[in-house]
């Protein structure tokens, strides 16, 4: 287990460098000029040259991405273009406000999912299970804009049950619900067919197996088999495909949150694209990127402690 553990940090950490590559070559070739942004258009060419030196546009690329790379280790990311406030912590604080919307999402749409694709696997066949499915692969096909255009349309502007601009919650329960229900409901249409039918799958295929046979034959109830040997081996491959939407559900939330005005993470990312904001842009890809990663790492861990098979040959 400990070299599993090993290699599987090694491959992240390895992640990590190719992405703040990429990430910095894709930030520096983007069209603007930094000095430009920060001066505004109203100021003489020289001026700008001057700032753009301050700020090493001139230098090698190379020379930059290390000096980028050893600030962003040493916690400093720079001041934003845009704002002139720290980096840090104004992403920070967006990141908090997308693990919020997130955390929300993930306890719609991961309890929601996996229970009824253990349901429709154990229908396999009958109408509830056709229903689900072509429930599911719907929801998948519906773009994410267009449903939550029209859930404001009618819970927000028509009912005006909640509000059409939603923003970080109090500690009320009820504005909690509030500003953050119809955020999560697009979300739950998106991601529910990939977990329901992941699960789905799985459940099939451990009803299907010889240990399951095995049990039922011993006589054992069936609320035990179903709980003893079928969701346990069926949820494995259900933990990759979760693990993967919990990166999704902070960091690719760029469509919900400006849709919904939301001030998190994603609405920060598309601002500063928007707005040439090089030091905001590159901290919210790295930072979505780290998520992403990190979220894959621990499904990875989780999964070779569920099955020592994946241990051992990752260990290899």
């Amino acid at each position: 287990m400990g070299r599993f553990v090993l290699r599987r940090l090694w491959l992240t950490a390895l992640t990590l460098v190719l992405v703040s590559i990429i990430i910095f070559a894709v930030a520096e070739v983007l069209p603007g000029d930094p000095g430009r942004t920060v001066l505004g258009p109203y100021a003489t060419q020289e001026q700008v040259d001057v700032l753009n030196r301050e700020f090493g546009v001139d230098r090698p690329l190379p020379v930059r991405y290390a000096d980028w790379v050893s600030d962003v280790v040493r916690g400093d990311w720079g001041t934003s273009y845009q704002l002139n406030e720290e980096v840090l912590p104004l992403v920070a604080d967006r990141l908090g406000n997308s693990l919020l919307l997130g955390a929300f999402a993930f306890l719609l749409i991961v309890p929601l999912s996996i229970a009824l694709g253990v349901y429709s696997a154990l229908r396999e066949g009958r109408w509830q299970d056709r229903t689900l499915s072509v429930a599911g692969l719907s929801m998948l096909a519906l773009p994410e804009f267009v449903s939550g255009v029209v859930l404001i349309v009618l819970f927000a502007v028509t009912l005006e049950w909640f509000p059409v601009s939603s923003d970080v919650p109090s500690a009320n329960p009820v504005d909690v619900i509030r500003q953050l229900t119809l955020p999560a409901i697009p979300l739950v249409f998106v991601l529910f067919g990939y977990i329901a039918r992941m699960t789905r799958a799985g459940t099939i295929d451990a009803l299907r197996s010889n240990y399951t046979r095995t049990a039922t034959l011993k006589g054992l109830p069936r609320s035990a088999v179903i709980g003893r040997h079928v969701l346990r081996n069926a949820l494995l491959p259900t933990i990759t495909v979760v693990s993967v939407q919990v990166g999704y559900l902070v960091g690719g939330l760029v469509v919900i949150e400006t849709l919904f005005n939301y001030p998190g993470i994603g609405k920060l990312t598309l601002d500063a694209a928007v707005g040439n904001d090089l030091p905001v842009l590159e901290a919210c890809v790295l930072v979505t990127a780290l998520l992403f990663a990190l979220a894959n790492l621990a499904a990875d861990l989780l999964y070779g402690v569920l099955n020592p098979r994946v241990r051992l040959r990752g260990a290899g």
